[in-house]
């Protein structure tokens, strides 16, 4: 008999529980968590969806709570330390600062974690695959194909290839880029790589210099690309020629194949236009980082991007357009780092094409002339274009 009395209050129970939450299943969504996130709430955040986090962003304590100041319990307030906290990390708080700094006042940036996870994982990761991986492609490309020799007979007489001017801007590019480069990855890899090596101590002295180097010598890298534009863009327009250059690889897997081309071949273009295009989003993200309170790109550009509806093409939700300081930098951070691995390992193709992978290259940038025989199979419709200029001027072509 009691036995069936129970058994009739647990099904009266369940019924009960089972009509409330179907009656009005988001009255009281926490009520069983007192408050705090749910299980559901748990699990979506693993799974990457939003989470409307608007009960602990307003849990932040109430001062008309407080008791009175004479009262027991007057000196402790209307929040406890844990809604203190809270106010701090969402940006609530009645923060007072000496210091005038538009972002002195953050206390603490809950952002800042995805980005710290991005930027010691991912970033870190793929970053070190990618230049190790094309350095190793390098390494077997020499090992099966060497270095790329001249195989006519040399003629000893040269030509001009680059102006005084043209090397110029080219070293200013490419030396602060290196420079850069190198001052960057330590930033990236220091803590890991560099400390064990030379300590704490050791690792910040060399990390301050490294920081200070990379902000000053951007001015010189942003005034090498702008030459680099102002020389050679005309010279780096797609023709015809250019495909049946990549047509045949440029012969870069061939002996005795030498495609036509003008100053500049379709490879030497391709290494062109991208130095142009990541140089340009690298200059524009580097000012952004010297100057975040003036210069941010990235709330502008997810406002862009959401009125095109960009992010539901790869099933995001719309992007945020309401950033503060902190997270304008952490972006232009995360953006700044994964153009410059991907525009160094371009270079390291430039660098080994341009000096151990193929034979008299080099000389085109360091003195500038170079033998009259590579011109011509690697650049021969430029040295006939040069050769009628002069003869047109009246002055010797390069004859054989």
């Amino acid at each position: 008999m009691l036995r069936a009395f129970l058994s009739i209050l647990l099904c009266l129970g369940l019924a009960t529980a089972l009509s409330a939450q179907d009656v009005a299943p988001d009255s009281a969504p926490r009520a069983s968590t007192g408050g705090a996130q749910t299980l559901q709430d748990i699990m979506a955040r693993q799974r990457g969806e939003p989470v409307d986090d608007s009960f602990r962003r307003a849990a932040t304590g109430n001062p008309g709570h407080a008791a009175d100041i004479a009262a027991q319990l007057g000196t402790l307030g209307g929040a406890s330390d844990a809604e203190v906290f809270r106010a701090l990390r969402y940006g609530t708080a009645d923060v007072t600062v000496t210091s005038r700094g538009p972002a002195a006042g953050v206390l603490i940036q809950d952002g800042g974690m995805w980005w710290l996870a991005f930027r010691q994982g991912p970033l870190a990761t793929y970053g070190a695959w990618l230049l190790g991986g094309t350095l190793a492609l390098l390494a077997l490309f020499y090992l099966l194909r060497g270095k790329i020799r001249i195989e006519g007979e040399k003629t000893g007489r040269t030509i001009t290839r680059f102006s005084g001017f043209e090397r110029f801007g080219h070293w200013l590019f490419a030396g602060s880029f290196l420079v850069l480069g190198a001052t960057g990855l330590i930033s990236l890899f220091g803590r890991t790589v560099l400390i064990p090596l030379f300590g704490h101590q050791g690792f910040s002295t060399l990390a301050v210099a490294s920081k200070w180097v990379h902000n000053n010598i951007a001015w010189a890298f942003m005034a090498g690309l702008v030459i680099v534009i102002l020389n050679w863009t005309l010279h780096n327009i797609p023709n015809r020629h250019d495909l049946i250059w990549l047509s045949k690889a440029g012969g870069l897997f061939s002996k005795g194949v030498h495609p036509p081309a003008r100053k500049f071949n379709a490879g030497q273009k391709m290494i062109f236009w991208g130095c142009v295009v990541l140089g340009l989003s690298i200059s524009v993200s580097g000012l952004s980082l010297l100057f975040p309170f003036e210069l941010p790109m990235f709330a502008k550009t997810f406002t862009v991007l959401n009125d095109l509806g960009a992010p539901g093409w790869v099933g995001m939700a719309p992007l945020p357009e309401q950033l503060a300081a902190q997270e304008e930098m952490q972006f232009a951070q995360i953006w700044h780092a994964m153009v410059a691995f991907a525009f160094m390992a371009m270079i390291f193709a430039h660098i080994y094409l341009g000096s151990i992978g193929m034979e008299g290259a080099f000389d085109a940038m360091g003195s500038g002339e170079v033998d009259l025989q590579w011109a011509r199979e690697h650049h021969g419709l430029w040295v006939q274009e040069v050769g009628t200029k002069q003869a047109a001027a009246g002055t010797a072509p390069p004859a054989e």
